[in-house]
Parts: C-alpha cells; sequence; structure tokens
C-alpha cells in the first residue's frame, strides 16, 4: 500500500473507534439527567438507581472517548501537516471552542460524578445538564471543521495558498447545518437504541420489572423524535450535496450515466426516481452520473453499500419509532409484547452501525479531496516513509482497548439486567 493509503487508513480507524465514545458521550448525559429528575419528582429510588448507573457508564465512554479524541488531534498534525499549514487559520477558531466545551464537559462532570451528596439536588441536576450541553457543542465544533472540509469558504486561492481569511465565513459553510443536525441526531440515535435494546433483554429476561419498564420508557422518549426526524435531516442532506457534491451523489448509487427519473437501488429492488426525488424534490429531475467525472477523482465504490446501510437501518429505526409512538398515544404505555421486545433488542446495534456508515459515506464521499476542490489527499499528507508501523501499532492498541471496554461495559450490562 502506498504511504497516503496508510496515512488515510490509520486516521479511519481512529476516527470509527472515537465516534462511538464520542456519541454515546454526547447523549448518556441526557438519558441520566432524565432519570434524576424523575427521581426528584417522584422519590423512587429506582429513577436514583438508574441515574448513577448511567452517569457511571457515561464516565466509562467520557474517559475512552478523551483518549482516542486526543490522539485523533495528533494524528491529523502528523499525518496531514499540510492540511494542518493552509487550513489551520481557518479551522482553528472550531477546534479551540471544542477544546473550551470539552473543559466544561470534564468539570462539571465531576462535579456530577462526585457531588450527589454535596451539592443541592437542582443543582447537581444542573451540573449534568452542563454536562449535556457541553458534550453535545464539543459534536458541534468538530462538525464546523468537517462541514468546511466539504465546502470550504472564508478564503479565496492565491498561487496556491489561502488567503483572505475569515474563520466566521469558515463557519458558515453551506455544509454546516446539515452536517451538525445529522450527527448530533444520530448520536442519539445510536445511544438510545443501545440503552433500550439492553433494557427490553432486561425485560425479556424478567417479564414485569418496573426498573427495566422505565428505563426503556426514558430511552424511548428520545428514541422516537430523533429516528422520526432523521430520516427528514437526511432528506435535505441530500439536496446539499446534490449542489455542492454531485459526484458523491452519483458514487451513493455508482449512477454510471447522467440521467432523469434517475433511481435507488434498494437491495434487489431499483426504485425509479428515487434519488431524482432525493436530490431535487422533482422524481423527473436529472441528476449527474460518474461518466461527467474522470475516474482519478471518483470516490472508491464502498460509498454505496455504506449508503444503503445508513438508510436502510435509518428507514427500519424511524418505522420502529413511529409504530411505538403509536402505541403509546393509544394505549398510554408502551408496548410489552415480546416480539415487540425482541425487536427493540434486535435493533439495539442499528444506530452504530448506520453511523458508522453515514461517516463513510461523508468521509470516503470527499476523497480524493481533504479539502473539496482545493487540497487533495495525496498534497495533504506527511512525506514521512514507514507509516505501515504506526498503523499496525495503533490498529493493536485501539483493538486491545477494544475489548477492555467492552468487557467492563459487559459486565455493567449483566449486572443491569440480572434478575434479582
Amino acid at each position: 500500500m502506498s504511504e497516503v493509503l496508510y496515512a488515510r487508513l490509520q486516521m479511519a480507524y481512529s476516527l470509527g473507534f472515537h465516534i462511538v465514545f464520542a456519541a454515546i458521550g454526547i447523549a448518556m448525559p441526557v438519558l441520566m439527567v432524565i432519570a434524576e429528575v424523575m427521581w426528584l419528582r417522584t422519590k423512587e429510588d429506582e429513577y436514583l438507581k438508574l441515574a448513577k448507573r448511567w452517569a457511571k457508564g457515561t464516565a466509562v465512554f467520557f474517559a475512552v472517548g478523551a483518549v482516542s479524541g486526543t490522539v485523533l488531534s495528533f494524528e491529523l498534525g502528523l499525518l496531514f501537516p499540510n492540511f494542518m499549514k493552509h487550513a489551520g487559520p481557518l479551522v482553528g477558531l472550531p477546534f479551540s471552542l471544542e477544546g473550551f466545551a470539552f473543559f466544561t464537559e470534564a468539570i462539571f462532570l465531576g462535579v456530577y460524578l462526585y457531588g450527589w451528596d454535596k451539592v443541592h439536588r437542582w443543582a447537581h441536576v444542573g451540573a449534568g445538564v452542563v454536562v449535556a450541553l457541553s458534550g453535545t457543542l464539543s459534536a458541534v465544533f468538530v462538525t464546523f471543521v468537517n462541514a468546511w472540509m466539504n465546502a470550504p469558504t472564508g478564503f479565496r486561492v492565491d498561487n496556491g495558498a489561502l488567503v483572505d481569511i475569515d474563520p466566521i465565513a469558515a463557519m458558515a459553510s453551506p455544509f454546516a447545518f446539515h452536517e451538525i443536525l445529522h450527527t448530533v441526531l444520530a448520536a442519539y440515535m445510536a445511544t438510545t437504541l443501545a440503552v433500550g435494546a439492553i433494557h427490553a433483554f432486561g425485560l425479556l429476561r424478567k417479564p414485569g420489572s418496573t426498573f427495566h419498564k422505565r428505563a426503556l420508557t426514558i430511552a424511548l422518549v428520545v428514541t422516537i423524535p430523533v429516528s422520526l426526524a432523521q430520516p427528514l435531516v437526511g432528506h435535505h442532506a441530500g439536496q446539499v450535496v446534490a449542489e455542492h457534491q454531485p459526484l458523491k451523489l452519483a458514487s451513493m448509487e455508482q449512477l454510471e450515466k447522467t440521467q432523469p427519473g434517475a433511481p435507488i437501488e434498494v437491495g434487489p429492488v431499483k426504485i425509479p426516481g428515487l434519488l431524482s426525488f432525493m436530490a431535487f424534490n422533482d422524481f423527473d429531475a436529472t441528476v449527474t452520473g460518474l461518466e461527467e467525472f474522470p475516474p482519478e477523482d471518483r470516490p472508491h465504490p464502498i460509498v454505496k453499500p455504506s449508503f444503503q446501510i445508513m438508510v436502510g437501518l435509518g428507514t427500519a429505526a424511524a418505522a420502529y419509532a413511529a409504530f411505538t409512538m403509536l402505541f403509546f398515544l393509544r394505549k398510554r404505555t408502551i408496548p410489552d409484547n415480546r416480539w415487540w421486545l425482541r425487536g427493540t433488542v434486535a435493533l439495539g446495534p442499528a444506530g452504530v452501525i448506520a453511523m458508522e456508515a453515514g461517516w463513510i459515506v461523508t468521509e470516503v464521499g470527499r476523497q480524493p479531496w481533504t479539502i473539496y476542490g482545493v487540497m487533495r489527499t495525496s498534497e495533504a499528507a506527511t512525506p514521512v516513509t514507514g507509516l505501515w508501523l504506526p498503523f499496525v501499532i495503533f490498529g493493536l492498541v485501539y483493538a486491545g482497548l477494544a475489548v477492555i471496554v467492552t468487557g467492563v461495559l459487559v459486565r455493567q450490562v449483566r449486572e443491569t439486567t440480572e434478575p434479582s
């Protein structure tokens, strides 16, 4: 493999590892705060037990996310120094703001974890709210950078240099709105589907458990709105991509020919006009095909299956959310049918898988550009050779860390779902 490919792959598995912990660190504080507020309102000890268990899980994910995020920041400078050299003045502002948000989250998470009996109850809740908000803001500021890389603004190019730098204009990239909203919703959906699956499994093992039913209800309070909103945001995202990155749109379906009524494939079935509708709100609109672009500019074909996985799982989550919401509106309680509980368990990994697939679409779909239309990845990468060695070492470190964290979490899940 080439040195550039080693650099890209190392960033890819580092980001793929980090994004899971970052996403859970964004959404778990919301669940623990809801549980604590319910305890303060009802005085039911099960809500307090939930809040403390979810706080413990938040701490684990925050710690691993902080370490893996720090590694990513070093990798960005070491593996792609030319990117930071040229883009630093433009992306330095959101990166700095992300640092402030991260430190705020760390401080107030400490207050929350160790302040149960030391601060006023509602001040304790307030600390949890700050943790949730600052975690979300961290994701927002980092996503500003990625949005800029996909649709760069706030500068002009003069003899290969970026001049007339405007960091505020850079944060106004046309990709910013949909990427931020899509990313935050994905984090909430991935986390709450997984949490819901754990407690649905608990209900299968111990039917009638009020502890698991309350936990599952809290998870659903977040799952339902974000799962229903995500397809709408995705539709808007498709239209922005069609306008600014028509090659990425064509890659999502490996659409070879420019054509009206462009289809989308769902497994073996082609749905005529659906890609045109996604892009332009018109089933007969013409979509640009791959034939319009030189082969060396086309992204890897993995973009298409990644896109289909993302859309398929997102659609399944939305259908599940719609059914559950309608059931609740009719019965004023969540379903307790064993088939529905099994479906909830089966859907547990869907959010994480869809999120990873979506990032593949975003990142691989931008290739061969690091800064879209301005700097190729080969130009941004380090000239240093021997990158296979850190690639292997970091791969082993991440694999070991994943095994350790998985073991810790499996033990916590067993403690949570074990019948008493």
